[in-house]
């Protein structure tokens, strides 16, 4: 029998864990190389649209994060000031019958800890910061700045907007500042006194905005974040702390549910919002990208890491039976099949007014990454 395909991926991050997951399921042996030294909680929430869910139930997650995770009623959309409904998407029983899946709100800590438990803890490698790819004989060789180094038939990049993988392939290139900032945190939704908020609420503003929802089944914990404008504000870590004071001011006069809420936070989160423009081709030979390596999203759809986990399940499809020979069409097929979504995707999100009214949610939330047709097999390489 023909050893298995081997595949490095890069970033374990979900959709790293996600595509390592999905190829396990194929048959592929897979090594996943993170730089971080350990998996960290970050308090931040997540939410898990029901075309991301079908890909997480066939990896076998749905029953662990239906108990971890928040089954909203809906998405409701409010004006800022007097709190009318501008779009009240609903969710619950209803969307879960319509597209054949569940939307859950989760802390994003739960997610990611879902994923990593598909993934055998042996294929998984921490602190390795890649620096250098290089097609061999023997495949591709990855090279790590802790002096390691490790050959796979194929490397997928799937390490983030700030993706190492990218910029050897293509060269580096300026991230886009938006002139956009955001606070998020998550907290105990005991510190409220009380005070009632909707399952998940975005209070629209002139010029920004605030999401707020419940990341916990027993309502216990619950997740802000927000967008507004702060040109000079360039720090992009998700570890930089903000003034909780200052997130306050920017939202005064906001319905009274925003005002009770930041009332109680205890602290937040402060980041650059960031965006990068489109790449013309995704891979090079058996090196490919995936997730925000080579489609980023803004936040606003809350669909950049589903189109993460979307393109593993694909991935997967496209590389299933392939042989090394195979790879570098497998790859361009991955792309051709999924870029037209992608972009539109992020041409929506960039746009920033998602659900703002009555708006047409069945080709993001019916979509199934399992069943949409692939690309045609060959390609002409260039």
């Amino acid at each position: 029998m023909a050893r298995p395909l081997s595949i490095a991926i890069v970033g374990a991050g979900m959709g790293g864990l996600a595509t390592a997951a999905a190829l396990r399921r194929v048959g592929i042996d897979v090594r996943v190389y993170e730089q971080a030294t350990q998996f960290a909680r970050i308090g931040a929430g997540i939410q898990i649209g029901c075309n991301a869910m079908r890909v997480l139930r066939a990896l076998g997650l749905e029953a662990r994060l239906r108990a971890e995770a928040f089954y909203p009623r809906s998405w409701n959309n409010r004006d800022w000031r007097t709190g009318d409904i501008k779009f009240d998407m609903i969710f619950g029983e209803r969307a879960e019958q319509k597209f054949g899946a569940p939307y859950l709100l989760a802390h994003r800590g739960d997610l990611h800890a879902a994923l990593a438990s598909a993934v055998p803890n042996a294929c998984i490698r921490l602190n390795h910061k890649l620096v250098g790819l290089e097609e061999t004989g023997e495949g591709v060789r990855l090279a790590f700045s802790n002096g390691e180094t490790a050959t796979a038939d194929a490397v997928i990049g799937a390490d983030g907007v700030h993706s190492v993988v990218r910029d050897i392939l293509f060269g580096a290139s300026p991230v886009n500042f938006t002139g956009r900032i955001a606070y998020r945190t998550t907290y105990p939704a005991a510190l409220l006194g009380g005070a009632e908020i909707d399952d998940c609420t975005k209070w629209w503003g002139e010029d920004r905005h605030i999401v707020i929802y419940y990341v916990k089944p027993d309502r216990s914990e619950i997740y802000l974040v927000t967008s507004q404008p702060e040109p000079d504000f360039r720090i992009e870590s998700w570890s930089a702390k903000g003034d909780v004071r200052e997130l306050r001011k920017a939202f005064a006069g906001f319905h009274r549910q925003v005002e009770q809420v930041l009332a109680a936070c205890p602290d937040v989160h402060k980041w650059a919002i960031v965006d990068r423009n489109s790449l013309e081709h995704w891979a090079d030979r058996n090196v490919t990208l995936l997730g925000d390596a080579c489609h980023p999203m803004t936040p606003y759809m809350a669909q950049g890491a589903a189109m993460a986990i979307e393109d593993a399940a694909v991935l997967s499809r496209c590389l299933e039976g392939v042989e090394r020979e195979g790879v570098a069409n497998a790859f361009r097929r991955f792309e051709a099949t999924r870029k037209e979504r992608t972009t539109r995707i992020q041409a929506t999100s960039r746009a920033n007014t998602w659900l703002s009214g009555k708006t047409d949610t069945d080709w993001v939330y019916g979509y199934d990454a399992w069943t949409v047709p692939l690309a045609a097999r060959n390609f002409s390489l260039i």
